[in-house]
């Protein structure tokens, strides 16, 4: 069976469906919650926590195939939400501990995201870390294909700007 049919089925309200969908998309949902909490421990209370708002709404979702980005944006706004609560972790990603001309990049690009507003970063981690195509994007935000895409522009461009003459964005 594939991941379609088993979305299918979890979104009729299989719980054996579900389970699978959960197993299947946990990493990807493992490796969101820690890009913004930084904490595996509140990763893993994240993760229960969107398994049941997900078990709980998954007769909500209109198309099977985007079950998995489904999934991501309620970790995101779960995450979100926890940091608008006093937690204050910034969605970062990794970066190295040792010391080069390519990690002092890393390090001044994982600055620049923690600037950006949390749509803003949402929209970027959607695009760039998860490789979510536009158009879900967009079905996802409620916005129009052509408006993530001038969104996604302007943030791109407002980070290169950050990063000036030195070609920062070059090296990550």
């Amino acid at each position: 069976m594939d991941e379609k049919e088993i979305s299918e089925k979890a979104i009729r309200g299989d719980d054996e469906a579900f389970l699978a969908l959960m197993q299947l998309h946990k990493e990807a949902l493992l490796r969101t919650a820690i890009a913004f909490l930084k904490n595996e421990a509140d990763a893993l209370e994240a993760l229960q926590e969107i398994t049941y708002r997900a078990y709980k709404k998954i007769h909500t979702v209109r198309e099977p195939a985007y079950v998995k980005t489904w999934m991501i944006r309620i970790m995101m706004n779960y995450c979100q939400d926890q940091l608008k609560r006093g937690k204050r972790y910034v969605m970062t990603g990794e970066v190295d501990e040792t010391i080069g001309k390519k990690d002092e990049y890393r390090l001044e690009l994982a600055e620049a995201l923690a600037t950006l507003k949390p749509d803003e970063q949402q929209l970027i981690y959607l695009k760039y870390v998860q490789g979510v195509k536009i158009k879900e994007i967009a079905e996802l935000s409620s916005i129009p294909e052509g408006t993530v895409k001038s969104r996604l522009h302007n943030i791109l461009r407002s980070l290169r700007s950050h990063f000036g003459d030195r070609g920062g964005m070059d090296h990550v």
